[in-house]
């Protein structure tokens, strides 16, 4: 569309390219980003298509050529007030949105139409959608403490559930759903009973909570804060023996100084659809890449200019995207001009993603 206006960026290298400064291959820079800070990416499950909502009330669609790492732009629309969360459904050729406007709004590809497909009382921070026996469900979780289901076919909503909470992050991988909502609560459902919550609880971690993402065995979830920490958490009590956390996303002021650690938020955690692996992002302006099962990390990234805001796979886990920007984590002041503002695709090497021999 129009928005992109020019001929497809390579940012200057191709995905894969080897860096001649280092033997790290470069990762490759999203031409034309959105002009405010990015709040969520998401892969279509159907092709190299990467959506991603911005402060600006935009969703933009970049087409990815897999091969080489250019981006295109594909389509835009806008919603009335900031973007908060976008998803795909199932077949990866339509997608949802949540936002500050208190609305959800679904473009499809096709037609190039976008339409209000939900409504909250409040800001819609996190979109989900559910692929059940019975068909297709959206889930939008808000800052109006409610969990609504969605049959888009009718008007309004099938269930509307009552949160503890203000919701901050939510994660579907079917039958399960995690909610994470302020003042820590977790909040697990069984999709078959999606009215109720399986279980609540506290989380694990002592401060805010900031993402969860479910196990892509639908077995359990991981839960980020922002005291840089995450928490690995199975639903089951037969398995509580494996729950356990770690600290992430910190810096040492002073080699031998105690208690000069600089800690920064864990911004988001996504699973490898492949291989069940995970990435952390942070604050701090790094990707670290993790076996929860062989409890080892993977990889390091080098440091980004700025905090690490959302974080991607596509369908086959051979791109990471991560989004660069200003996550307001220092207030007012840290919004300085010419604040880095930009998606990076990463090639994802086998040994990066792949599962060790587990400890015994």
């Amino acid at each position: 569309m129009s928005f992109f206006g020019g001929a497809p960026s390579t940012a200057g290298t191709t995905i894969g390219a080897t860096n001649t400064n280092a033997n790290e291959p470069k990762d490759v820079e999203v031409s034309d980003p959105p002009s405010d800070s990015i709040s969520s990416l998401a892969f279509s499950s159907a092709g190299e298509y990467l959506a991603v909502g911005s402060w600006n009330n935009e969703v933009r669609i970049y087409e990815v050529n897999p091969q080489g790492g250019q981006t295109q732009g594909k389509a835009m629309y806008q919603h009335q007030g900031p973007v908060l969360g976008v998803c795909w459904n199932k077949e990866g050729n339509k997608v949802i949105s949540g936002g500050a406007d208190n609305a959800a709004r679904m473009y499809d590809l096709a037609t190039g139409q976008s339409s209000q497909v939900a409504q909250h009382d409040g800001p819609i921070k996190c979109v989900r959608w559910i692929e059940t026996p019975q068909g297709g469900i959206l889930a939008t979780g808000s800052w109006d403490k409610t969990l609504k289901y969605w049959d888009l076919r009718q008007p309004n909503p099938i269930t509307t559930v009552t949160l503890p909470e203000r919701c901050y992050s939510m994660d579907v991988v079917y039958p399960l759903m995690v909610v994470g909502t302020a003042e820590r609560h977790i909040q697990i459902y069984n999709l078959t009973n999606p009215s109720t919550a399986y279980r609540t609880q506290m989380s694990p971690l002592k401060f805010q909570t900031r993402v969860v993402a479910c196990f892509p065995s639908a077995d359990g979830y991981a839960v980020g804060s922002i005291e840089g920490r995450v928490a690995i958490q199975y639903v089951e009590e037969k398995q509580a023996n494996q729950n356990f956390s770690f600290k992430c996303h910190r810096k040492e002021q002073a080699p031998n100084a105690k208690d000069q650690t600089l800690v920064y938020s864990v911004n988001d955690i996504t699973f490898h659809p492949v291989h069940g692996t995970f990435s952390t992002s942070g604050s701090d302006g790094t990707v670290n890449f993790w076996d929860k099962d062989a409890r080892t990390r993977l990889k390091t990234f080098d440091p980004s200019p700025g905090p690490i805001v959302a974080t991607a796979f596509n369908r086959t886990g051979n791109i990471f995207a991560y989004a660069v920007s200003y996550d307001w984590s220092k207030g007012h002041t840290g919004m300085t001009t010419g604040h880095p503002n930009k998606i990076m695709l990463h090639a994802c090497k086998e040994e990066e993603v792949k599962k060790r021999a587990a400890r015994k």
